[in-house]
């Protein structure tokens, strides 16, 4: 009996070790796990800096927001002068002037969502430098200057609005006629550009052919209109991919003989990349497929960009570069081992405006950049 309770005290004693191993100290090396204290009132902005300390993907955003913070704050004055640096390099006002460039990429839906509205605020204060986004990304912009998207469901059957002329975008609505008004308005463009190129030898790209459509909407709703009017360029190499292809397409045998040119687009995009030096680099991607794979390959013409935040609910276990975290993109060159990089699990509906909110809306000031 002695023997018995001698084992079981051994063995009570080796479980007690094994679940309450000792711990090594974490203050002062993490941060502590903290919420909001809704007993301070409703302090919005206090609420999106608990953030970073409520946990899971409220911490990703909470990092999100210090990263974009750092791109923003980031000037070249910041850095040592090296030997080889040009003279102007070497002017302290001039290293102060010197920022991040900002690279946005988003996919269609979220220009169909209000994103659009956060997306043309920041290109109208010109407070990102470069855009990549897809066929829809530009054709919703210019649609919506002429009718509006309309709230529906996610649950309502496709038959039903077949039947009605409605197209559902997740839980949006948007009429067919909204498609028949863009028709009427871009059929003309293409005939003047056509006329141009073949009178005046104007080689069109999409980039080229994206800041006419800006020029010629002629509406500040439209984040477009902005990038037109702050030269701001927009890239998308799939721009046949939606219906902007479409039109393309029906134009060719109205009046055939429109060229958009992608070569001299794919040199312009990884331009804006290779060209940026002194200068670093920051990616803020929203969704995945094209435009966050342009944007990055563009930054490994200049062995990787300095930041970057994704934000998308895309999962890397297909092997799929939408759902690839920021670590993937290092192993191409695409982001610099260095960089302060985070991604963001979340629907950009909800994260983006939060970020933008706490980031390049909290700093801007009339006249700023």
């Amino acid at each position: 009996m002695g023997e018995a309770m001698a084992n079981g005290d051994h063995f009570l004693s080796s479980a007690h070790s094994a679940v309450f191993k000792e711990s090594e100290n974490l203050e002062g090396e993490c941060i502590k796990i903290e919420g909001y204290d809704f007993n301070q009132g409703v302090d919005y902005s206090q609420l999106l800096k608990t953030m970073l300390t409520t946990g899971f993907q409220a911490s990703h955003l909470g990092d999100a927001i210090q990263v974009v913070n750092q791109m923003l704050d980031w000037r070249l004055a910041d850095e040592p002068i090296t030997e080889d640096c040009k003279e102007e390099e070497r002017d302290l006002a001039y290293r102060k002037s010197v920022r991040c460039k900002v690279f946005l990429g988003f996919t269609s839906n979220l220009i169909s969502s209000g994103v659009r509205d956060t997306v043309r605020y920041l290109v109208q204060h010109r407070m990102v430098d470069v855009i990549v986004t897809t066929a829809g990304g530009i054709e919703e912009d210019l649609i919506k200057c002429l009718a509006p998207t309309y709230k529906g469901d996610f649950s309502l059957p496709g038959t039903y609005l077949r039947s009605k002329g409605w197209n559902r975008i997740g839980n949006m609505l948007v009429p067919n006629h909204n498609y028949c008004k863009f028709e009427d308005w871009i059929i003309p463009i293409f005939d003047q550009m056509l006329k141009e190129q073949n009178d005046q030898n104007v080689t069109w790209t999409p980039s080229k052919l994206i800041a006419r459509l800006g020029k010629e909407i002629n509406n500040d709703s439209s984040y477009l209109y902005w990038a037109y009017k702050n030269n701001v360029p927009v890239f998308c190499p799939g721009l046949t991919d939606g219906s902007l292809g479409d039109m393309l397409y029906f134009h060719s045998f109205r009046s055939p003989g429109l060229v958009v040119d992608l070569v001299q687009d794919i040199r312009a995009m990884n331009g804006e990349a290779v060209y940026a030096s002194p200068r670093k680099t920051g990616l803020i991607i929203l969704g995945g497929g094209l435009a966050k794979h342009h944007i990055c390959n563009a930054n490994m013409m200049r062995n990787g960009a300095d930041y970057a935040v994704y934000i998308n609910t895309a999962q890397e276990f297909d092997g799929s570069d939408s759902g690839a975290r920021p670590d993937e993109a290092v192993s191409w060159g695409k982001i610099r081992g260095s960089a302060k990089t985070v991604k963001v699990h979340c629907d950009a509906t909800i994260a983006f405006p939060l970020l933008v909110a706490e980031t390049f809306a909290s700093r801007w000031k009339p006249g700023s950049r």
